[in-house]
């Protein structure tokens, strides 16, 4: 089949983007290896050609200098080969086992590149070694007054590299262009590489099909009063002159502090510029614009031919043409960017004011592109101007041309022959476009199971006579000097705690006793005890007594060594406590935490949780963050030996509630579960007898642990719905939280207990809805027999509600004198309340709102 590379009419273009497309699809299939031979090879071959090329384009475009056109190709070839003669785009490019993520590159089909006559063979070179690649095919579009010379730069570079191995027909171009055959190849190709003008650019961005363009350049050089004179201007002379002015991110104005101002004129002038004056910058000024459009005739042009065109005379080897102007208004001709050795100078009185004209400028006419300063050791202005600038690149003591293309004046700029503007111009990117811009990557991202933790309190101390044991610590290890004690009021007026204030006085530690804390601590008794914390200035705080005096004296805690956070932000709900918005605070800077528990339930003691009511809104908050454990528990029978029969199966149902939902958690695991099933077997033979016979040493001592070791099952597997339920429930009748979990565990198990919900939870290291199975394992654990999980699980549910028949535990809401009317009007609120509580996120069952509202009713009615 005969080949068409070069495209003469609309009739034909089909037939050739068909040939590139069938080309392409057998360069994707290539190797790393042979892609890097054919980019090398095509590179050379480009750089053979730079001098032919320049002149070609100088001559049929009429624009530019031949010898700057050189350098143009030289670096489109060399320092883009350069640049990423090493990058991988074939294949994976990325492989992090231990993440799990591999991404894989893959061409993007057939590229329109869209060339312009102000760099038409450079442009041309980048664009197609940027294809071979990126394994992309690639369609050259032309401006009509530089067609000779792109397609033989086009034609240089497909020779070579299909010589090297590449695929006959990988590239095309249009030989007659216009406008329609341009439309034609951007409405076909896969992706839109656009340098032009910013009606060809909006083309771009208007043909339906994803497009990366260019905005244009207004580029101010800000000229602060710091600088070497003689380089900043002798920097804009390199940069302005380059191929006279035609690369979009040169200088078009300076603007120059008034104290070097004339330093800064008589600069330009020793070094070959010409200062117009007021009726030569008349003359000029309207020879840059026609029409209201920049005058194609001077663009490209030397400085003295400009002139002539303006009827003004300069000396043959002018440099560049001033004009001294005020306005950065549009309306100003000097304003505008004019491709040519043509620039205007501003003046400024302070740096704000120049800050206000770069800006104007660049919003004006290059939105986006580039920005350039000259400054020495002024580091606030230069942050003032990078902060101030609309500007993707902004360059600093740089020719902004050549700064601005990459590599060539700094290191980690890219090398690139377009400059995107970002959302700023209208464009798709920000970035000098390379390779990465070329390429779809694939990411391949396998199944990881986040990394999980076991976290307890420092040192937990258990048996009977223990605590001062444990309290000698705060003197022979600590050296405590201040305690501050929480407690609550019964415990305090009945004597409880002094054997905690003798241990301390006989260590010679001051110490002080809060006692106001409520059964349902609230964030005002919170703020109180941070307040009379802070007028003490402890080193060591004890909570002393059950989970209300526990989780108040964690807050305080709080408040104490951070009086500035907001409590709410800590009660923030998050999904993962390692990527929680509000990070919790560091904790104990100012004193340790040491939790003595008097009842065997809440396992406050060596938890992360704290859970407090916000008196202003009667919300329930249940906190939690691993800051919040306590540095030292120290479980000791002999404060619970006195518990009333209601506190001992309030909190003993409690701590079965935490086990039963710690174990069949989505984040519970092997170091969870055994401690949890543990706690489920004592809890089951020693709490009716506790319950019975609070004077029984053993049933006592074997509840106390099996409240503890609940704690640190939940506090590191989490908890589920029932303890959400119970939490608003509680809060909204002013039923003990362990009542509370007690009436909703049986309606709770049922909801989980199935192969098939609507909804699993989204935990990656649970693999399957399992929770039928977990009950079942709990059921066999405490002998309960059974044929198979469904009827494992069963009993496990009449074991349950037998254990709450023997402890006195009523079977509804209804029973505790919550009346129907009541109820249903704290119902839709309890509903939204639960599902937004912090310990829904763990449970193995997503529930939807209608269903908690299912579960709360079928508890209310028992």
């Amino acid at each position: 089949m005969e080949l068409n590379l070069a495209v003469d009419s609309i009739d034909n273009l089909a037939a050739a983007m068909a040939q590139v497309r069938r080309a392409q699809e057998k360069y994707a299939e290539f190797s790393q290896e042979q892609v890097d031979k054919i980019f090398k090879a095509a590179a050379l071959a480009a750089n053979h050609s730079r001098i032919t090329l320049a002149k070609m384009a100088v001559k049929e475009t009429g624009m530019g200098v031949v010898e700057d056109k050189v350098i143009k190709n030289h670096y489109a070839a060399e320092y883009i080969y350069n640049a990423y003669k090493d990058v991988k785009t074939c294949g994976v490019v990325e492989d992090d086992t231990f993440f799990g993520i591999r991404k894989i590159a893959e061409p993007m089909g057939v590229i329109a590149a869209v060339i312009p006559t102000t760099n038409p063979t450079s442009t041309a070179i980048f664009k197609a070694l940027l294809a071979l690649k990126t394994r992309n095919g690639i369609i050259f579009a032309p401006h009509p007054r530089a067609k000779l010379c792109t397609a033989a730069a086009a034609k240089i570079v497909y020779d070579a590299a299909v010589k090297a191995g590449a695929p006959e027909g990988i590239f095309a171009w249009i030989e007659t262009p216009s406008l329609d055959m341009s439309t034609e190849v951007m409405q076909n190709a896969d992706l839109i590489l656009a340098t032009g003008g910013p009606g060809m650019v909006h083309a771009a961005y208007s043909s339906g099909k994803p497009a990366i363009g260019v905005g244009a350049g207004n580029v101010p050089a800000v000229f602060h009063r710091s600088i070497d004179i003689a380089m900043a201007v002798s920097s804009v002379i390199v940069s302005k002159t380059f191929d006279n002015g035609m690369i979009c991110a040169s200088e078009q104005s300076v603007i120059c502090d008034a104290q070097i101002y004339d330093a800064v004129k008589q600069e330009f002038t020793k070094r070959g510029c010409y200062i117009l004056n007021a009726d030569e910058c008349e003359r000029v000024r309207k020879t840059i614009v026609v029409n209201g459009a920049l005058n194609a005739k001077i663009v490209g042009q030397a400085a003295a031919r400009i002139a002539e065109i303006a009827g003004v005379t300069v000396p043959k080897d002018t440099k560049i043409l001033i004009g001294e102007v005020e306005s950065v208004d549009f309306e100003e001709e000097f304003s505008h960017e004019k491709l040519s050795p043509v620039l205007a100078l501003y003046k400024y009185a302070d740096f704000g004011e120049a800050i206000e004209k770069a800006d104007r400028l660049i919003k004006d006419g290059g939105y986006g592109h580039t920005a350039s300063i000259y400054i020495e050791n002024c580091n606030e202005d230069l942050t003032r101007f990078e902060n101030a600038m609309k500007a993707c690149r902004i360059v600093v003591n740089t020719p902004s041309s050549h700064g601005g293309i990459g590599d060539l004046y700094n290191f980690k700029l890219a090398p690139s022959l377009t400059l995107g503007c970002g959302s700023w111009g209208g464009n798709s990117t920000s970035e000098n476009v390379g390779v990465k811009h070329l390429l779809n990557i694939k990411s391949v991202a396998e199944r990881r199971e986040n990394m999980l933790w076991f976290r307890t309190p420092e040192k937990i101390y258990f048996k009977k006579g223990s605590l001062q044991v444990a309290l000698a610590e705060l003197k022979d290890v600590y050296n405590k000097k201040k305690v501050f004690i929480v407690t609550d009021e019964f415990l305090y007026k009945n004597n409880y705690t002094k054997t905690v204030e003798k241990s301390l006085d006989s260590m010679g530690i001051k110490h002080t006793t809060f006692f106001n804390v409520l059964p349902d601590p609230t964030l005002e008794c919170a703020v109180e005890g941070a307040k009379a914390m802070a007028a003490f200035e402890p080193d060591c705080i004890v909570a002393f007594g059950g989970g209300s005096a526990m989780d108040a004296a964690k807050i305080m805690w709080v408040l104490y060594e951070h009086p500035s956070v907001d409590f709410h932000d800590l009660a923030m709900r998050f999904m993962d406590i390692r990527k929680r918005i509000n990070p919790f605070p560091k904790m104990g800077a100012k004193a340790n935490f040491i939790a003595i528990p008097t009842t065997a339930g809440t396992g406050s003691e060596v938890t992360p949780f704290a859970v407090i009511t916000d008196e202003s809104t009667g919300i329930k908050y249940p906190l939690a963050d691993y800051e919040l454990l306590p540095n030292i528990a120290i479980v000791d029978i002999d404060y619970m030996m006195d518990m009333p029969r209601g506190l001992t199966a309030a909190s003993g149902i409690d701590a079965l509630t935490h086990s039963l939902e710690a174990y069949v958690s989505m984040l519970a695991t092997d170091y969870t579960d055994g401690i949890a099933l543990t706690a489920i077997k004592n809890i089951f033979k020693y709490l009716p007898i506790a319950y019975k016979d609070g004077a029984n040493e053993q049933a006592r001592e074997k509840m106390a642990n099996a409240s503890t070791l609940a704690g640190m099952a939940f506090a590191n597997a989490f908890l589920g719905i029932c303890h959400s339920m119970a939490h608003k429930l509680g809060a909204a009748f002013h039923l003990p939280h362990g009542v509370a979990n007690a009436l909703l565990i049986n309606e709770v198990i049922k909801f989980n207990a199935t192969d098939n919900p609507k909804k699993m939870g989204t935990f990656s290291q649970y693999k399957y809805p399992k929770a039928t199975e977990r009950y079942a394992e709990i059921a066999s654990f405490v002998g309960l027999g059974g044929k198979d999980d469904d009827e494992k699980t069963q009993r496990l549910l009449e074991k349950i509600d037998e254990l709450k028949e023997l402890i006195g535990i009523k079977r509804s809401i209804k029973d505790y004198g919550i009346s129907e009317e009541e109820f249903m009007a704290q119902l839709d609120d309890m509903v939204e309340q639960a599902f937004d509580d912090q310990c829904t996120g763990a449970n193995p069952r997503y529930p939807l709102m209608e269903e908690m509202r299912e579960i709360y009713l079928n508890v209310y009615h028992g």
